[in-house]
């Protein structure tokens, strides 16, 4: 990548000033420290900008996040989303929510804005209703990722909107050499994504790679 194209990638990163998004502007400082500890990777404040607007776009009342790490994610969702709107984070590790509920709480989010569950990704989002949502949203290295597009096409309602972070995984994606298992896995989500007949893709280069999609509303 040229000098220019880092540079121009780095000022897309701050455009945004994390700082001005909540009354306390060390929250989502903080809440990205307690994610590089626990080992969950949070959003770059590209790719949260970018969440942050597509949840306005559709004025999202009801979304799920699947993976909530330490809620840097879900606190640029909950931002943009309907002030009345209701976020369903999931997570297997009860360390991870135990972090994030402490960033909601710094954030000053009421508590019925978000419902935090623990368990494994695929059996809940199986629990929960079809065509009821209006943003999913899920890491493209996330455990079984093609089986979560499938959930995710079921929950979404139509027009609603997709949103995968870490799309582009640490620049491996667009690296030939690059052949590992994660790889290749998320290779396969980007392919399956973008060959979906009832998918609107887009990747774009913030952050870490974010792919967003729209569903399409079903033809009369």
């Amino acid at each position: 990548m040229s000098s220019g194209k880092v540079a121009s990638w780095a000022h897309g990163e701050e455009f945004v000033d994390e700082s001005i998004l909540f009354a306390d502007d060390g929250v989502l400082a903080r809440a990205r420290e307690r994610g590089n500890e626990l080992g969950a990777t949070p959003v770059l404040p590209g790719a949260g900008a970018l969440m942050r607007v597509l949840a306005a776009a559709v004025q999202a009342k009801a979304a799920v996040e699947i993976g909530t790490g330490s809620g840097v994610g879900s606190l640029y969702l909950l931002s943009g989303m309907h002030p009345d709107g209701v976020l369903t984070t999931i997570d297997p590790e009860v360390e991870n929510q135990r972090a994030a509920r402490q960033s909601f709480t710094e954030a000053k989010i009421r508590s019925p804005r978000v419902r935090t569950i623990a368990g494994n990704p695929r059996d809940v989002v199986g629990r929960l209703t079809d065509h009821a949502y209006d943003l999913v949203s899920f890491p493209a290295q996330a455990p079984h990722a093609v089986d979560l597009l499938a959930h995710a096409r079921r929950l979404l309602r139509p027009g609603g909107v997709l949103v995968i972070p870490h799309a582009l995984f640490h620049d491996r994606v667009a690296d030939p050499a690059s052949r590992d298992a994660d790889t290749r896995s998320v290779r396969a989500l980007l392919r399956a994504v973008a060959e979906s007949e009832d998918l609107v893709p887009a990747l774009t280069g913030s952050g870490d790679g974010v792919l967003a999609a729209v569903l399409r509303p079903v033809s009369p």
